[in-house]
């Protein structure tokens, strides 16, 4: 059989793409893992030292200390163990520069390693003697929270990069040099001893609100995802995607896209991403016709895309469950629909680009009648429904029936469902190990999807405990992760006795071993994240002790002029300039300390209600362009590598495909219902995700430019106006008829009596700040559950939300805004004067607004349409 061109052509290289493939994984390595990996007794070393972290995680994560009595530690401890395991591994694992040994640890990298573990886990070995002298630091105490400092520092630079290290050393050299500052941001200064004590004794630092996140919920799911993967779950995501959708024009995009979101579902890497898909999509994208440069945007964007598909998130992600104070699994539930939005717009960019190119179904799928294949697909979702139905209502069942017994039934039956997956596959064949680059063949879609249905227990597992039984994060990953590990040791064992293996030891010693090696790359993972969170603490406790934040508001102020627009683009330019040499984790936390509440106080001030989980996923979102904005983007650089082109390049036309993104945020702050939030009945549902499907896709047809054919520039301005009109009908029904009325301050526990289950109270405060300002502003809270809807309970609801007031005649006073509560983080201030109380108008529902929208999309596509016969004539 004779070859195509484009075959001859790759043949002679195969042995330099896999010279290409080890490189790609090389930079990985440096990037996520640590490029040393030494042989030997240091190498096992290092592997064991990773694994005692993940035992000690999971037992940290576990309710096993408390039922035991045993080995509990307090979140201080518990921080102090965590940064000193990773500076520990950090310089064992990361060389401090290229040229520096790979395959051995230096010796005076073995000292570094020892003094960092000492001096990260120093507050756990003498917290009891620190406890008994606040602010009294000892000569000892100062010496080991500078040499912690500067050890922590050159960490960052080995496992994070350069930039984010000079990051936190400028906000060191502001903290110290505060009275010789511009008068703008000047500040009284610190002394070495406060500096110290600020950083490193106490947790306003270092061991601060994001190393205590990374202990807490981030390495559990970082350990998730590694052990998911070694079980073989990444490899059947792929699998899967090319089985679905590989005889597809452009079928290598689309896979790529689909396969990068179900990774996703357990990954927040990026990079790993980008590396663990992309050997195979990106060359059969090239091979198809997309070229490198668009091959590696397409992989690059499909993976970062990642960090933004629930559950498992980027790292940022947890951090928002400190920062807004809301259930991890309220955050999946807002961020879910943007997440579906972005990776829908992103498989319909790479399709545009398919047709603009003209290009052909790569491989052929087999033929069958489209009432065959309907009928396959409706038994498939309705069994798939049906079995999700079952299950759901089976397990509230149990509990209802068996109370406090009901957790062991439900275990059984979880191990009965994992034995019956075991079983279906040993009846299908094994799923190939990688996808054949050079003479890609699709597989049977429904025995792919057979061949690994028990990798969707441990994720049915974590999904569960998260937004059914609303368990905390790590608990929740603790339940998915034990079920896995006991996945990995049997997986084999069953597999081979179902299909009358003999010998079914070495099938448990793989699985053993791919279980040691899953926990070491769990840890190994962490290194960075770990030290990044606590190299964010400099930062962080840098604007607490000199009260930079405090400034923040009027130094925005004046640079937006008030206008919220101006500072929402202030806002998202900051991001993506810290995104030059900051990673994700770090810039969210940044520019989440600095400017989210700003955003939510000049919001208020303009007459805006932001909701404050709306600026801190502006900001994830912002964040996550870390890995691709150029010269530092590591997804972009990882997946230029794969392609041979220029990351610059890659860096860019991969920017033109996030536009369908970065659209989003600005979004849902005008509109929080692209978040789920103020969302009333299915049929509102329905109409808010049936709009802002239409209008995500038709941006992204519009930064395309290409639609049913190509657009011409009016159409294109239609195109906007009705994204536009569907994202934002509220914009015009606000022209009509305003939301809200006013109604006195006095009435304010009538109303918030009145108002359904979880909404939210809007009120118009007006105050003198600190500065001696007079301020107007307007700010909501969310009530808890309804009650018999008199005044008195709408009293006890707005004191559950953490505020308290008194009413003397008309005069309403914000007497208590409770610490930590909704309130304080929406804004509220005490001492302030409730002005008046917003309600609901009644006005009629803006959704009327999609009709004009659609009606515009329909006018394009049916003007395109007049041109498409004359397109179709045309020679190719």
């Amino acid at each position: 059989m004779q070859k195509h061109p484009i075959q001859e052509e790759l043949a002679p290289t195969a042995e330099m793409q896999l010279d290409e493939n080890e490189k790609v994984k090389q930079l990985v390595a440096e990037a996520d893992t640590g490029g040393r990996t030494p042989k030997g007794w240091v190498g096992l070393f290092i592997t064991s030292v990773a694994v005692i972290w993940s035992l000690a995680q999971l037992w940290y994560a576990s309710p096993l200390p408390f039922t035991f009595a045993w080995g509990v530690f307090n979140d201080t401890e518990a921080r102090s163990i965590h940064l000193a395991f990773g500076l520990f591994l950090g310089y064992l694992a990361f060389p401090a520069f290229k040229h520096s040994p790979r395959d051995r640890v230096p010796a005076l990298d073995w000292i570094l390693a020892l003094l960092g573990a000492f001096a990260g886990g120093y507050l756990y070995l003498f917290y009891n003697e620190l406890a008994m002298r606040p602010s009294q630091p000892t000569s000892l105490d100062i010496a080991t929270g500078v040499i912690g400092l500067l050890l922590l520092l050159e960490a960052t630079r080995r496992a994070v990069g350069l930039p984010m290290a000079v990051l936190a050393i400028a906000f060191l050299a502001y903290t110290m040099a505060g009275p010789w500052m511009p008068e703008v941001v000047a500040h009284k200064g610190a002394s070495v001893p406060r500096l110290i004590s600020h950083m490193w004794l106490v947790t306003e630092g270092v061991y601060g609100i994001a190393l205590g996140v990374s202990v807490s919920f981030i390495f559990v799911y970082v350990l998730f995802g590694a052990l998911l993967d070694r079980a073989g779950a990444g490899n059947y995501m792929m699998q899967l995607s090319f089985a679905l959708l590989g005889h597809l024009r452009g079928g290598p995009a689309k896979v790529s896209v689909v396969s990068s979101a179900l990774n996703g579902l357990i990954s927040g890497s990026s990079v790993s991403n980008v590396v663990s898909g992309g050997i195979f999509t990106i060359p059969l994208m090239k091979k198809a016709g997309y070229g490198g440069v668009k091959a590696g945007a397409i992989e690059t964007m499909s993976s970062v895309d990642g960090q933004i598909m629930p559950p498992v998130m980027g790292a940022a992600a947890f951090l928002m469950v400190e920062y807004v104070g809301i259930p991890y699994s309220e955050i999946i539930k807002h961020a879910f629909l943007p997440a579906i939005l972005s990776y829908i717009a992103l498989f319909y960019i790479v399709h545009l680009e398919a047709v603009k190119l003209g290009m052909e179904p790569m491989v052929k799928g087999a033929p069958r009648p489209l009432k065959t294949r309907l009928l396959r697909w409706g038994l498939g979702m309705s069994g798939t429904v049906a079995v999700c139905g079952v299950l759901y209502y089976g397990i509230v069942g149990l509990k209802s029936v068996f109370g406090d017994a009901a957790p062991w039934l439900i275990s059984l039956a979880v191990a009965v469902l994992y034995v019956y997956a075991c079983w279906v596959v040993a009846r299908v064949p094994d799923m190939a190990p990688d996808i054949d680059v050079d003479n890609p063949v699709q597989p049977e879609m429904w025995a792919t999807v057979k061949a690994g249905l028990h990798f969707l227990i441990p994720v049915g597992v974590l999904v569960w405990c998260l937004m059914v039984d609303d368990l905390s994060p790590g608990l929740a990953a603790f339940y998915a992760v034990i079920t896995l590990i006991f996945l990995m040791l049997t997986q084999r064992v069953l597999i081979g006795m179902f299909r009358g293996a003999k010998d079914l030891r070495g099938p448990f010693k793989a699985g053993l071993h791919e279980t040691v090696l899953g926990m070491s790359d769990g840890a190994r993972n962490m290194i960075g994240i770990a030290i990044a969170t606590g190299c964010a603490g400099i930062i962080v406790g840098s604007i607490t002790l000199t009260g930079l934040g405090l400034r923040m508001t009027d130094f925005v102020e004046f640079v937006s002029s008030g206008n919220v627009v101006v500072m929402l683009l202030f806002t998202a330019i900051v991001c993506l300039i810290l995104g030059l040499g900051v990673p994700t984790t770090a810039s969210y936390i940044l520019v989440a300390t600095l400017l989210a509440p700003v955003i939510v106080e000049l919001g208020a001030r303009s007459g805006l209600v932001i909701p404050l989980i709306a600026v801190h996923l502006f900001v994830f979102y912002y964040g996550i362009m870390a890995d691709i904005t150029p010269p530092v983007g590591l997804a972009t650089f990882a997946a230029a590598a794969i392609s041979g082109e220029d990351p610059i390049a890659t860096g860019i036309q991969g920017f033109t495909y996030a536009m369908r993104t970065l659209i989003l945020p600005f979004i849902w702050i005008y509109n929080p219902q692209l978040l789920m939030i103020d969302v009333r009945g299915p049929f509102e549902f329905v109409f808010v995700v049936g709009a802002s499907l239409i209008a995500s896709l038709v941006f992204a047809a519009v930064t395309m430019r290409w639609f049913r054919v190509r657009t011409r520039w009016w159409e294109s301005l239609v195109l906007l106006l009705a994204v536009f009109t569907l994202f934002r009908p509220d914009f015009f029904m606000d022209e009509v008829t305003p939301e809200f009325r006013e109604e006195p301050a006095a009435k304010i526990f009538e109303v918030a009596g009145a108002l359904p289950s979880r909404e939210r109270l809007v009120v118009q405060i007006a105050g003198t700040n600190l500065e001696g300002d007079e301020l107007r502003k307007t700010v909501a809270v969310q009530l808890g559950e309804q009650g018999d809807g008199s005044a008195a309970d709408g009293r006890r609801r707005v004191q559950e939300a953490g505020l308290n007031v008194s009413t003397l005649g008309n005069n309403v006073t914000v007497t208590n805004v409770r610490f930590g509560s909704q309130a304080r983080r929406s804004g509220f201030e005490q001492g302030f004067e409730i002005a008046s109380v917003l309600v609901p108008s009644g006005r009629a529902s803006p959704h009327w607004f999609y009709l004009p929208g659609l009606l515009l999309v329909a006018l394009v596509w049916w003007v395109q349409g007049r041109r498409l016969p004359a397109v179709r004539l045309q020679p190719a």
